[in-house]
């Protein structure tokens, strides 16, 4: 199907919700997405055991399906299915925001293929809160996600990224942290990072540090918890300095040349950077022409 194609859904179709659900505290659920998880048919989870404790927590007896990442296809054309014969459904994630570094961007692509109703109920998301908490410059970032298990892959990643000047969002799990930062300290240099764990939670921790520090830091602290990764971005390329010996020797080529002192200094100015002010007192300085001459 061309991606230009407008899919109309049939008539009586339902409506898939993508529903943001607390990262860690429970009373960050909103109203709006408490009242939704209430009006809709059928709640499709990654993992209906956690969905269940939620739903427990706000009183709601909701049918649930289990849409993950090994039984996305199958279970995704199913509740579609449902979708267009008139059920709405509330996607769910185990926390944050479905389709966000997660088997729901499948589903939600698939019901777009459709033309089934798609909507989006924001909340909390784990990226957002970490750049945040970080620091660092957060006008311009680009997320990440997981990095791959293998490490080459992983490498190969990091590579690609040494040349990025935004900042860089990451999540990793607490078994792979200490190579990721090591693969990171190698490939980036001494950064600046910011590492976030339990996020809205009890024991949420920040460590703000040089890559160096944080690499030295979970040598001896073990990793607990699923970490959130802020990471500056390249620092910008200091601009070349002009050169304003080899801008005045060109000067002087021109003059000798033919050229007058304001054109030549001009024309100098233009190719190298060098401001024409400075470059012409460095001029008339050194040629037995330019006392005569105006810029």
């Amino acid at each position: 199907m061309d991606d230009s194609t407008v899919v109309i859904a049939p008539r009586g179709c339902g409506t898939l919700y993508i529903v943001s659900t607390p990262i860690g505290n429970l009373g960050d659920i909103t109203e709006r997405a408490a009242q939704t998880l209430r009006d809709v048919s059928f709640v499709a989870a990654e993992d209906t055991r956690v969905t269940r404790k939620l739903l427990e927590h706000l009183k709601i007896k909701k049918t649930l399906v289990s849409y993950y990442e090994h039984n996305r296809r199958e279970s995704g054309e199913k509740i579609l299915e449902r979708i267009l014969s008139g059920d709405d459904c509330a996607l769910v994630t185990d926390a944050g925001t479905p389709g966000v570094s997660d088997p729901g961007e499948d589903l939600v692509r698939l019901c777009v293929g459709a033309g089934a109703p798609v909507t989006v109920v924001p909340g909390p998301c784990a990226a957002i809160a970490a750049l945040a908490l970080s620091g660092l410059p957060a006008g311009r970032f680009v997320f990440e996600g997981f990095l791959s298990t293998a490490r080459k892959s992983r490498y190969d990643r990091l590579k690609e990224l040494t040349s990025e000047k935004r900042t860089m969002i990451f999540f990793e799990a607490p078994h792979k942290l200490r190579r990721t930062l090591g693969d990171m300290l190698e490939v980036f240099g001494d950064r600046r990072i910011s590492i976030s764990r339990e996020l809205t939670k009890f024991y949420e921790e920040t460590l703000r540090c040089s890559l160096s520090e944080a690499v030295g830091h979970f040598e001896t602290t073990p990793p607990l918890g699923e970490f959130a990764l802020v990471i500056e971005g390249a620092a910008d390329e200091p601009s070349p300095v002009p050169d304003i010996t080899a801008a005045a020797s060109a000067a002087r080529d021109c003059i000798r040349n033919g050229m007058s002192v304001k054109d030549a200094v001009k024309k100098a100015a233009e190719e190298t950077g060098v401001p024409k002010n400075a470059l012409y007192n460095a001029v008339v300085k050194s040629s037995s022409r330019g006392a005569g001459d105006e810029l």
